[in-house]
């Protein structure tokens, strides 16, 4: 009998300190790809035009870096159906921002924006922010556009380099005149032959403007627009791409260009969204060379091909504007063929 109430004093015990015991922590879910929040990429032209190219790659990145869920909708086209399409977006898709170019829809994209305040709006565009949630971006690589300038003055033979554009608008003419006095900087002499197609993608026009310049003496071409390379190539050219490392569309052609990376803006932008800090902002100092928006694109042993002093002042010229030494002036006026 002894024994028995002595088991159950310990059985009672034992109960009593399991249930003051704290309680094990419960592991926290781990999150899953729903609960990233939804950036969604509306896009005029189709991806494969670079401009718009660059901000998808970098929204990709995030994606696969599983800091987002990415979605996208291109070739919206400027006839009318942006401001459609976004409508659809915010309604259907209910994502935590929205990105894509405005420029030649600013009205439509900026009459969404303030329907849907929840949504964080960040577009390229020629226009300000507003507030409260529409942020506005654009490239300014009009710095690795002196750079390419400086190469293609050295390394024309001819002396006339030739520049084929989209439109004559503020955004790219700043990238145009920056090359154009890189060229000259390195070749006083140099003619320089620009031609704008007056068209964001039309690759068939490109290449028909490229290779008239060719016909008019120009020996190496700056493909500021898509298509200009494939008439470098077609002639046995050297061309500069422009936005992305272009050098995979043709390795015996494309020597380096221009780069804009969109990284930095879209990991502010996600930082932004995801601390509930987002704010109608002017993101342009994300695209410049001082935080990794610009840059050379790499020459991919196409270097060879420049002269050793030219390729040592470009390489000097780089680190200034890195260090802030050296300003490219920003022009934004029409350039002028010479």
């Amino acid at each position: 009998m002894k024994y028995a109430k002595l088991f159950l004093v310990t059985i009672l015990v034992i109960l009593l300190a399991a249930q003051c015991a704290p309680a094990a922590a419960t592991p926290a879910p781990e999150a899953t790809g729903s609960e990233l929040p939804l950036f969604y990429g509306a896009y005029a032209t189709p991806i494969e035009e670079p401009w718009d190219g660059v901000i998808h790659a970098a929204l990709q990145k995030a994606a696969a870096d599983g800091k987002i869920r990415y979605e996208f909708t291109d070739d919206i086209g400027y006839a009318g159906d942006m401001e459609r399409v976004l409508r659809e977006i915010a309604e259907n898709q209910k994502p935590a921002a929205i990105l894509g170019d405005a420029f030649g829809n600013e009205e439509a994209v900026r009459r969404v924006a303030v329907e849907y305040p929840e949504i964080a709006f960040a577009f390229g565009s020629g226009l300000g922010p507003a507030e409260p949630n529409m942020a506005v971006f654009d490239n300014w690589i009009h710095e690795p556009g002196y750079l390419s300038g400086m190469i293609a003055g050295g390394v024309t033979k001819s002396g006339v380099i030739g520049v084929v554009g989209g439109y004559p608008v503020p955004e790219v003419n700043r990238i145009v005149n920056a090359f154009i006095d890189g060229a000259k900087a390195v070749n006083p002499e140099a003619k320089v032959i620009v031609t704008f197609i007056n068209s964001w993608f039309d690759p068939a026009a490109a290449k028909e403007a490229a290779l008239a310049q060719v016909d008019a003496g120009a020996d190496v071409l700056f493909a500021e627009r898509f298509g200009v390379i494939d008439a470098a190539k077609e002639k046995g050219l050297l061309a500069f791409g422009n936005m992305s490392d272009q050098n995979s569309l043709a390795p015996e052609t494309v020597i380096t260009g221009p780069v804009w990376n969109m990284t930095p803006t879209i990991e502010y932008l996600i930082a932004q969204v995801n601390a509930g800090t987002f704010t109608g902002m002017d993101l342009k100092d994300f695209s410049m060379v001082s935080k990794g928006g610009a840059f050379l694109a790499d020459f991919h042993g196409m270097d060879a091909k420049i002269p050793a002093e030219v390729l040592a002042k470009v390489k000097e010229t780089e680190q200034q504007i890195k260090d802030g030494l050296f300003r490219v002036d920003i022009k934004e006026e029409p350039p002028v063929s010479d």
